[in-house]
């Protein structure tokens, strides 16, 4: 899997940014964490598309980090095929991450002791545009993976982080 970028430009691979983010959990164990994960893209002249995953864990009432990574793919030549894949990079990304929170979670705390954390696909799609015919589409796939999504105008992982680096 791809490395992942901090806003300040260090490198993590999927492991280290589970570990980046378990850290910041133990910094205040008693707050509530959501960790949020969402994908945006761009056309480029070529009809590839540039990919942009976003990683977030908030700390309910007080900050938050992200990491981010990005990929070219393939020719896309309509919106449909294009939020697919940004579906599918999100849940992929998604189902790693959360293995491995899983992971080093249980190795640091005992059950009982878990911090309390909220774990959600972000999709850049909402009930106004072109993608409102797609909603019942794309959350139907993300809840299949038994994720909780969230849309357009509450999908900030997608909307505003990872589109920030489009």
């Amino acid at each position: 899997m791809l490395d992942f970028n901090s806003p300040s430009g260090k490198k993590f691979s999927i492991f280290e940014v589970a570990r980046e983010i378990v850290n910041f959990i133990q910094e205040d164990e008693k707050k509530i964490y959501k960790i949020t994960i969402g994908t945006d893209s761009e056309v480029l002249e070529d009809n590839t598309a540039d990919f942009v995953t976003a990683i977030v864990v908030h700390r309910k009432g007080n900050g938050g980090r992200y990491f981010w990574r990005r990929q070219v793919l393939g020719n896309f030549y309509n919106l449909h095929d294009r939020i697919l894949k940004e579906v599918v990079l999100s849940l992929e990304v998604g189902i790693e991450i959360l293995k491995q929170l899983k992971i080093l979670l249980e190795n640091n705390w005992q059950k009982e002791n878990l911090p309390q954390w909220i774990f959600e696909i972000h999709v850049d799609i909402g009930e106004n545009g072109e993608t409102k015919t797609m909603i019942q589409e794309i959350t139907g796939m993300i809840r299949a993976y038994n994720f909780e999504v969230i849309t357009k105008p509450q999908s900030y992982a997608a909307s505003n982080v990872a589109d920030r680096h489009i």
